[in-house]
């Protein structure tokens, strides 16, 4: 049934495609209609972070940036949904259009710009929810907020969504806001990243519960670069990282008419790429739990995700590309190989 309404949904501009995916997903949960479709979601539980995910396939960060889809995502089978980014204030995003299939090579070209509609409306949505997976909020900057004082920004939204979260990633890797991916490296990292520890570490001492606190990384970094990082996350004593977020590469689609657009590239190009920074996290942090995402299409490439060294895997372009039985074929793939 996937192809052919994807052959129809892809003649439509994306981010209206995408619109009314979700809105359609939203109409089929209230009358009961996705588990009849798509079965009860894999049970394969772990512990992981303090955490216990049902499954270890979730959904990745920018499909559902307000938490306005939460419950009926969830209900696709997802052992875990990560909404955002969010950031303090709502936001327009960059203008249209800014959103991109490259068809031919299953990938997605975004420079959506943290469009949404603020943390507060977020942490409304999440805590209404009644979806008993794990919810991951992720974490950005306004627009307006100059990288200097980003840090506010971050502590702004870490104080927001505190008491709504499983657990927080903080993005300082996508390629859409400007400056942002110059504060993964060196003293920036150590400064941006131990003021948020430490204000994590007061908010759960507070509320008597502790919400494990991660970083999402770019996969255009060098061996080097890689290591740095990973010096920062342990200096820090962060709780685990995602990796990766989109590419700003283009070799892998250079023959494609869209290539030349702005933004970050995700979907099948950047699955290899993604794999070799997993792998060299993982050199490095042996122990951290690393949540693997990028070019996931199949059961087979889930499995390799986890082969490289992630402990949990994330969707997204392949869920465009493939449809909602991805899901659950993932989490039976990981199942059967654990």
């Amino acid at each position: 049934m996937y192809p052919i309404a994807r052959s129809l949904l892809f003649r439509l501009d994306p981010e209206t495609t995408h619109g009314m995916a979700l809105n359609a997903l939203d109409a089929l949960h209230k009358v009961g209609g996705i588990k009849r479709v798509y079965g009860e979601p894999v049970s394969d539980p772990v512990e992981l972070m303090g955490l216990r995910f049902p499954n270890r396939v979730g959904l990745a960060a920018g499909l559902d940036k307000n938490a306005d889809h939460l419950d009926a995502l969830g209900e696709l089978g997802f052992g875990f949904v990560e909404v955002g980014t969010v950031t303090p204030k709502a936001q327009p995003g960059n203008p249209k259009p800014r959103l991109f299939r490259l068809a031919g090579h299953e990938a997605i070209i975004n420079r959506f710009g943290f469009n949404n509609k603020g943390v507060e409306h977020l942490v409304a949505q999440v805590k209404k929810r009644h979806y008993n997976g794990i919810v991951g909020i992720n974490i950005g900057k306004n627009l307006s907020t100059s990288v200097e004082h980003a840090l506010d920004d971050y502590l702004a939204c870490l104080n927001a969504v505190h008491g709504a979260a499983d657990y927080i990633a903080v993005n300082i890797s996508s390629p859409n806001t400007p400056g942002l991916r110059t504060l993964q490296f060196g003293e920036q990292l150590d400064a941006l990243l131990g003021p948020i520890r430490q204000k994590s570490r007061e908010l759960d001492t507070q509320t008597g519960r502790k919400v494990p606190l991660l970083v999402k990384i770019a996969p255009d970094m060098s061996e080097e670069e890689v290591a740095l990082v990973a010096g920062s996350i342990a200096r820090n004593e962060l709780d685990g990282v995602i990796a990766t977020n989109t590419t700003v590469s283009r070799e892998a689609v250079k023959d494609d008419p869209q290539a030349q657009e702005a933004g970050g590239l995700s979907g099948k190009p950047v699955f290899e790429a993604s794999n070799t920074v997993i792998r060299l996290l993982r050199a490095h942090l042996p122990t951290l739990p690393i949540i693997g995402v990028g070019g996931i299409d199949s059961g087979e490439a889930a499995k390799a995700k986890i082969a490289a060294g992630a402990d949990l895997v994330q969707l997204y372009s392949g869920l465009i590309y493939q449809g909602p039985a991805l899901v659950k074929q993932c989490a039976q793939a990981l199942k059967q190989s654990a």
